[in-house]
């Protein structure tokens, strides 16, 4: 049975939009079992000031942006992105295709936490057993594993009912896009269900808040939301 907030909406189902923020985040991940070694910290500037206060290294950012600012830097980005059809533990990061709607924060989340030290603070049984079969599967397959789990739905729903905001209705139009940068293995991937695959962003020696790291992953959201019109834009960085 289906969490009652829950609706389908033009044939899919579609959740409850998660707000970006620590708090949010770490409600949601503790529901899904993921170790408190991971923290979750506001960026509210990158100013060097600003960033000496999160705790390094921070290997894994989830950045929010309402559409104009994703438009404005992914819309010629997305097309050059091949459809990905990889599967299997040799693959590089952990993919996964989003089918659900108003998912992309849950999807953000997952990205880090299951490539972010390859895994490692995945504690919970369920999720533990959800990857093991996932890593195996071919994209079309392994999202329709994540639109059928139940337990990732009910964590969703909870984390997103616990928002500052006023809770909207699944059928309202959110028109903000979640994507998740994780370095693994020195390489920055963008993560982000609703593109074609994974995007390598490059290599990296230094962590997501270094002068490189800021460059390869939310600097050009930033330049964008100085020159559009935009209702938002907001970053958590993932120590531990």
């Amino acid at each position: 049975m289906a969490h009652p907030g829950v609706q389908v909406v033009n044939g899919r189902k579609t959740f409850i939009p998660l707000e970006n923020n620590p708090d949010t985040i770490t409600h949601l991940c503790r529901s899904l079992g993921i170790s408190p070694t991971l923290t979750f910290h506001d960026v509210l500037s990158t100013t060097p000031d600003m960033l000496s206060h999160i705790p390094r290294p921070v290997n894994a950012l989830i950045l929010l942006a309402d559409t104009p600012i994703y438009l404005a830097t992914r819309s010629a980005v997305e097309p050059t992105i091949h459809l990905y059809a990889g599967s299997g533990p040799e693959e590089p990061v952990l993919w996964m295709r989003q089918t659900i709607g108003h998912a992309c924060g849950l999807m953000a989340v997952l990205h880090v936490v299951l490539n972010l030290d390859s895994g490692k603070h995945v504690t919970g049984s369920e999720l533990q057993a959800l990857v093991k079969k996932a890593v195996e599967l071919q994209p079309t397959e392994r999202a329709e594993l994540l639109y059928q789990s139940k337990f990732l739905e009910e964590a969703h729903m909870d984390a997103a009912s616990q928002g500052c905001s006023i809770v909207p209705s699944p059928r309202e139009d959110c028109g903000f896009h979640f994507v998740a940068f994780v370095r693994k293995e020195g390489k920055v991937w963008e993560l982000n269900g609703g593109m074609n695959g994974p995007l390598l962003r490059g290599q990296l020696e230094g962590d997501l808040l270094s002068e490189n790291g800021l460059e390869m992953t939310v600097n050009d959201f930033l330049q964008a939301a100085e020159t559009v019109d935009h209702r938002g834009i907001s970053i958590v960085a993932v120590s531990g």
